[in-house]
């Protein structure tokens, strides 16, 4: 065995030498939770700490617990296989290669807008079917979290992205290729599904690559694609109309764009999931050392099909009926979301009716939801990321309390509300199309800054369990996102533009105080929660303060 002062020369010497390290300074859990003589207890009374349970499923036991083992496979403090410690290009390429294709998967929801026109002349089917193109799309993000989410945490991140994406490009030439209603239906849903894959695995991936200070940065860029597709689509996919091209082209364009990320998939993705890459290694050192004691948590797992499927589909759903915190977030982004793709409804009645405007120009009108969104990322990355570098510094080495997520959201939650009442009651024919169209600045400003704040809380509060967490929640906010167009249509033509947008509007304003609750009630909420640890830290420039008064 080499030296304890030697570099280690092979993967076997390198793991027989930090197998002895304390796993504690592992990057990979850079976020979990802080144990000090003042720390409270991470769950009440007797009850299991489910935190600690998954952290063991995924990493192993710490050195001196229970079923710990010097041949149990780890990274070392700075390990250049660590995903977090990859040099900051690579990061924040593979951060931009997730936007992508997130990009891609929700630019293809909503770019049928424009053609909806044509398909019903050529299929001979009504608005409401109409609306299913875009609807149906969005329901398979229903289905895409329960399979790919779980799916990536047990295989990788990279087989999940190469077979999904394949897949899904083949969904796009059957919707080109379609001779019916039904056939187009069905590969919509499917390519749905499918797409979901990275909305799922994109921000596993974000979280895998970053630390806590870095990941809100991160999550600006990557939280700007889910907006900047839908509103880029009807652009695109209007204007193609207007050009005379043929309605399969866009499926056509789709498919072109599916088929480039897929290439770069395949050729610069590597996996970023530390549990699979601890497996691989582990695989490496039995065949170089010809020792089969050399194992990775994740291989340990011996679970019967009915479990498999409990931790799949039953533990993100348990966790959001049992956790209070959860389901009014949930309820708040997937109100929010739906909304969001309501307008794609909403705004042809304005502007195509009422301004007389055509597909290309109706799609154009869209383009403020996007800037808006990216104002609000440059906001976010200018003003509040910086305050919470300074905040990490104030509690380091202890995380900073979520709640401070949430200061971002009690701003934005008004600004979402007021663009309902604007964009309604501006939306006369004979006032100028520009005052319904800005009110679209505001709603994509404060779109991005609710779910920045909301996302960043979710995972900062659940930790360990934060892909269950968000698992859940993508799937109610799908099932919003796919059933607020199907009604959009029956209500702006019964209640008109101003009362339908007053109302919700309304319903915008009666959840606007949830981050206030949430900033006042959270820590007690997770001190009682048995899914969320709680720590209670205070920041070093207070215990400073508290120190000297106590000399005094």
């Amino acid at each position: 065995m080499s030296s304890p002062l030697a570099v280690p020369q092979s993967e076997a010497d390198r793991f027989e030498l930090t197998s002895q390290l304390p796993a504690s300074n592992t990057a990979s859990r850079s976020s979990s939770t802080i144990i000090g003589e003042n720390d409270r207890p991470l769950s009440v009374g007797d009850r299991e700490d489910v935190n600690e349970e998954y952290r063991r499923e995924a990493y192993g036991p710490e050195p001196g617990e229970k079923g710990w083992d010097e041949f149990e496979v780890r990274f070392a403090p700075d390990d250049p296989d660590d995903p977090h410690t990859w040099s900051r290009v690579k990061r924040w390429y593979l951060t931009a290669l997730s936007g992508l294709l997130v990009l891609n998967a929700t630019f293809a929801s909503s770019i049928p807008a424009g053609i909806i026109p044509h398909l019903m002349a050529e299929f001979h089917f009504g608005t409401e079917v109409g609306a299913l193109l875009i609807s149906l799309f969005v329901a398979g993000y229903c289905v895409g979290p329960i399979l790919w989410g779980p799916l990536s945490e047990q295989y990788g991140r990279r087989p999940i992205a190469l077979s999904s994406f394949a897949v899904y490009t083949c969904f796009q030439v059957g919707c080109a290729l379609s001779k019916n209603t039904a056939s187009i239906l069905v590969f919509r849903f499917l390519g749905g599904t499918f797409a979901a894959a990275p909305l799922t695995n994109s921000g596993g991936i974000i979280s895998d690559i970053w630390d806590a200070d870095t990941r809100g940065l991160a999550l600006a860029f990557f939280t700007l694609a889910p907006f900047a597709g839908p509103s880029l689509g009807p652009t695109v996919g209007g204007f193609m109309v207007v050009a005379g091209v043929s309605w399969r082209w866009v499926f056509w364009l789709l498919t072109m764009f599916a088929g480039v990320c897929f290439v770069l998939i395949v050729f610069t993705l590597p996996e970023t999931h530390a549990p699979t890459l601890l497996v691989q290694r582990a695989k490496r050192l039995r065949k170089q050392t010809g020792d089969s004691r050399w194992w990775a948590p994740l291989e340990k797992e011996d679970l019967t099909i009915t479990q498999r499927l409990e931790t799949i589909v039953a533990r993100p759903f348990k966790i959001l009926i049992l956790e209070p915190m959860l389901l009014s977030i949930t309820l708040y982004m997937s109100f929010v979301y739906g909304c969001l793709y309501l307008m794609f409804e909403a705004y042809p009645i304005v502007f195509t009716v009422g301004h007389h405007l055509n597909a290309g120009l109706t799609g154009l009108t869209f383009l403020p939801i996007f800037v808006g969104g990216c104002i609000g990322c440059f906001g976010y990355i200018l003003y509040w990321n910086p305050i919470y570098i300074r905040l990490s510094k104030q509690y380091a080495p202890a995380p900073v309390p979520p709640e401070f997520r949430l200061d971002i959201c009690m701003y934005a939650g008004p600004g979402f509300a007021l663009t309902f009442f604007w964009f309604g009651w501006t939306s006369y024919p004979e006032v100028s199309l520009w005052a319904p169209m800005m009110s679209g600045l505001v709603m994509g400003f404060s779109v991005v800054w609710i779910f920045l704040g909301l996302f960043n809380y979710l995972i900062d509060a659940y930790l360990f369990i934060a892909a269950s967490a968000l698992a859940s929640t993508t799937v109610i906010r799908s099932l919003f996102g796919a059933g607020f167009p199907l009604f959009a249509n029956q209500m702006y033509e019964k209640l008109n533009p101003r009362w339908a947008s007053t109302l919700l509007g309304c319903i915008a304003l009666l959840m606007t105080p949830i981050p206030f609750v949430l900033k006042h009630y959270g820590p007690t909420l997770r001190r009682n929660s048995k899914f969320a640890p709680s720590v209670d830290v205070l920041p070093k420039f207070e215990t400073k303060e508290t120190e000297n008064s106590s000399l005094a």
